[in-house]
């Protein structure tokens, strides 16, 4: 009979009726959830004051994002006692035996547990229910009985602290770090640490950092059976482990992470350009190395600035690293590479290493920034980019693995009194580029070489880059540039930088013929009867021990 039949045959019933209302469900089966009460093995949170251990490690630790230490604080305050027993076929057998009558522990149970471990050493973890319990009991078989629980599967994660690090004198307990995503707070972290204070009176690790789940571009969990799942090897496959690495590293992992093969596409653009920058430098460092490179007094200031940047970059960046904060460390390299390298630096050098003598200073000069900033870069990316770190080390014939190296060390560079100099030089650089552009809309240009420039610079400005004069042509790339004071600007177009500094710019199409050795116009082409189609910078890094350069 139904307990309502029941009640309703003895007259006890006052009221009945049916109602709608959730009921757990197994997340796998997807069927109503059976409870049923049944004995069970506990660890006290508080008869040994484990609860109390536990809430104080908990401040020792750095928790990564800050907000994990007060979800584990809560967890573990409120938390009832921990049962540790499951029923299940498979799992790691509770090795102990129990009164039939009075349920006590056998008396020689720690040195019981002890000798099953060595036989499971021997024989593998199912020898508990295959051997004889006779050996243990002895007289008192028919006394005992053998506890057939299995430790939750949380315990068994919670010491592999004692089982992997404790165990294996080439690591070190506590960890440095633990990783999971967010829901470890109540599983992985949280049985640990309540393993490692109990075992050892603190926590098994230093720090531990969570991360949030990978979810589709509409914010779904991925899952086989919605079709969303996008598969690690399958990116492996198409764009290579540093992309899937590179993604990874660009989301922020505080939160969910959203990847789809467009983020994946974006990825792999962001990955191209720092692998071209790459490219770039090793390409024009085939026949330099550590042997050629110049004392940095010998080299040109846009090269000092060059290694001032790179300088800075990796301090940033390792700060980044020692953080956690990998999102930044990949928008730091991405916008070093895109913008003060090949929206800047590498296209501004590239004159001097095309058209310079290949021996001269001021190619070495070159070539020694850009040895200091590959190997930078190669130490910066390795983490993340491991292949193409390691590409960049056999091109350079190293015999080390950069993992196995220290960051690589700079030299020591004082370069704070230029910085805001060439700051502002590129941002001339920017306005004059703005103006070029409208003369190339025009038609009255082609490329940037086919212009000449005037700049009409305030007081304080023109004293500042009035040195550059005729080098200025090289940083903005046009065959022509003068520096002027601001009283001779006359109709010139007036810019406001981005600093808030005013100047003035007059670009025209520039005057001469066209050296056909290094594109630039000039009137001194021809000069030379022997070489009639070159100018006269060529004529000297052609037949003379190479032009001399000391800004750009």
């Amino acid at each position: 009979k139904t307990v309502v039949e029941a009640l309703s045959e003895s007259g006890q019933l006052l009221h009945h009726e049916n109602i709608r209302h959730s009921y757990p469900h197994c997340w796998r089966h997807k069927s109503p959830t059976a409870f049923r009460t049944t004995p069970q093995w506990f660890i006290s949170m508080d008869r040994q004051g484990l609860r109390a251990k536990a809430l104080k490690e908990i401040k020792q630790v750095d928790w990564i994002p800050g907000w994990g230490e007060e979800r584990i604080y809560k967890m573990i305050e409120n938390r009832p006692e921990w049962c540790i027993s499951r029923q299940r076929t498979w799992g790691v057998p509770i090795t102990m035996y129990v009164h039939n009558q009075t349920g006590e522990l056998h008396p020689n149970t720690a040195q019981i547990m002890a000798q099953v471990a060595d036989l499971v050493e021997q024989k593998g973890m199912d020898v508990w229910y295959d051997l004889d319990d006779a050996q243990f009991l002895g007289d008192a078989i028919n006394d005992y009985e053998k506890v057939t629980d299995v430790l939750d599967v949380w315990f068994d994660s919670g010491v592999t602290h004692y089982c992997v690090l404790k165990q294996n004198e080439a690591l070190q307990e506590p960890a440095d770090l633990y990783l999971e995503g967010s829901d470890q707070h109540r599983g992985w972290f949280h049985s640990s640490l309540l393993t490692g204070v109990a075992i050892n009176d603190r926590a098994p690790y230093k720090q531990v950092l969570t991360h949030g789940f990978v979810v589709d571009k509409d914010g779904k969990k991925m899952s086989k059976s919605l079709g969303n799942v996008i598969s690690p090897k399958d990116v492996v496959n198409t764009l290579g482990a540093d992309i899937l690495r590179l993604w990874v590293s660009s989301a922020d992992y505080r939160g969910e992470m959203t990847v789809s093969d467009e983020i994946l596409n974006r990825a792999a653009d962001g990955y191209r350009r720092i692998r071209n920058t790459a490219r770039f430098m090793l390409g024009n460092l085939n026949d330099f190395n550590e042997s050629n490179a110049l004392p940095l007094d010998q080299c040109t200031e846009i090269d000092l600035w060059a290694i001032d940047k790179v300088k800075q970059l990796q301090s940033e960046v390792i700060a980044h690293y020692d953080a956690y904060q990998l999102h930044l460390v990949f928008q730091k390299i991405h916008h070093f590479c895109s913008q003060d390298m090949g929206a800047f630096y590498l296209d501004v050098i590239k004159d001097r290493l095309y058209t310079c003598h290949q021996h001269s200073v001021a190619r070495k000069s070159a070539q020694t920034a850009m040895l200091h900033i590959l190997n930078s870069l190669q130490h910066l990316v390795a983490p993340i980019l491991t292949f193409t770190a390691d590409e960049i080390r056999l091109s350079r014939g190293g015999d080390q693995h950069v993992l196995f190296s220290s960051w690589y060390e700079l030299p020591e560079l004082n370069f704070s009194q230029h910085t805001e100099k060439w700051q502002v030089i590129a941002e001339i650089r920017q306005a004059v580029s703005k103006q070029l552009e409208k003369l190339r809309v025009a038609g009255e240009i082609g490329s940037s070489l086919d212009a000449e420039v005037e700049l009409f610079l305030p007081d304080d400005l023109y004293a500042t880059l009035i040195d550059l004069n005729d080098e200025m042509r090289f940083v903005l790339i046009t065959s022509d540039a003068e520096v002027k004071p601001w009283c001779d600007k006359g109709d010139a177009i007036e810019v406001e930088l981005t600093s808030g500094e005013s100047i003035a710019l007059a670009v025209a199409k520039a005057s001469g013929e066209k050296c056909e050795r290094c594109w630039h116009i000039r009137t001194d082409v021809g000069v030379n009867q022997d070489h009639p189609t070159i100018c006269a910078r060529c004529i000297e890094n052609v037949e003379g021990e190479g032009e001399q350069r000391s800004f750009a």
